[in-house]
């Protein structure tokens, strides 16, 4: 089916077209970090500190499964030692700033998206433009899902790992804030983008960049480097590990199941 007839433009056309998508996708990343700066209250003390108090829910839940599976018991917390502490006189203020930036860009993820699929939209297809719901919907289900994978299980895990690791009674954990709070903007995000891989998998397949035996043959290199992962950022136990590393395979599975099925459709068409 033939492309839809748009305007040709030049490149400096294109690039003052990208940098208006920008504009727009920043302005909704601000709006939406003052919408955040309202309830700065709850994003504080119940989101961001939340991890580091030992009833919040991911603790409870894998010690009550845990007792229900009648394995280590050890894994319950009654108590996370460490204190978060402030070194720098503007430490707070930028802590503030960034973690509303953060929410707002979180937040604004679906209208994020929808702009850059309006400005890649005129090299597509029409058949491929009546899908932008389905692509945006998919897109921001999946990241929203990474972003909680990152939050209710990396991030306490992450914590809870470092807070009882000790090299020494001498030394006490008393961790900078800024250190703590990049540590749960990169969790997240990144565990968000991570989950696009199903979605960045399809659009590479498609144009031809990427092949399934390209995925089968490199499977076995991030079946390692996912377990790698886990093994870093979770206690040294097998549960927390599986825990961390099979929704990351399933994401790389369903990537290439997906590669698949649209490699098939190109080379039949």
């Amino acid at each position: 089916m033939a492309k839809k007839a748009h305007k040709e433009m030049s490149f400096m056309e294109h690039l003052e077209e990208l940098r208006w998508v920008m504009v727009r996708c920043s302005l909704a990343t601000v709006i939406m970090a003052f919408a955040t700066y309202m309830v700065n209250d709850f994003l504080f003390n119940t989101v961001i500190f939340g991890p580091t108090k030992a009833e919040f829910v991911t603790y409870r839940f894998f010690c009550d499964a845990s007792k229900y599976l009648g394995i280590a018991e050890n894994i319950c917390i009654t108590d996370l030692d460490f204190k978060i502490q402030n070194t720098s006189m503007e430490g707070q203020i930028n802590t503030f700033i960034w973690i509303c930036i953060t929410a707002g860009f979180i937040l604004a993820f679906p209208y994020i998206i929808y702009q850059f699929w309006n400005f890649i939209s005129p090299a597509l297809y029409e058949k491929e433009r009546k899908s932008a719901k389905a692509f945006i919907i998919v897109s921001s289900l999946l990241f929203f899902l990474g972003v909680l994978f990152g939050y209710f299980v990396i991030i306490p895990m992450t914590i809870n790992f470092v807070s009882t690791f000790q090299i020494s009674t001498a030394v006490v954990n008393e961790f900078n804030l800024e250190s703590y709070i990049s540590m749960i903007k990169s969790s997240v995000l990144v565990s968000g983008l991570f989950f696009e891989l199903p979605v960045i998998i399809y659009f590479l397949t498609k144009l031809g960049l990427i092949t399934v035996a390209f995925l089968r043959k490199y499977r076995r290199y991030a079946i390692v480097i996912v377990l790698i992962i886990a093994a870093i950022v979770t206690p040294p136990d097998v549960v927390s590990q599986v825990t961390v590393s099979i929704p990351m395979l399933l994401v790389f599975e369903a990537s290439v199941i997906i590669a698949a099925v649209v490699e098939k459709r190109r080379l039949k068409a």
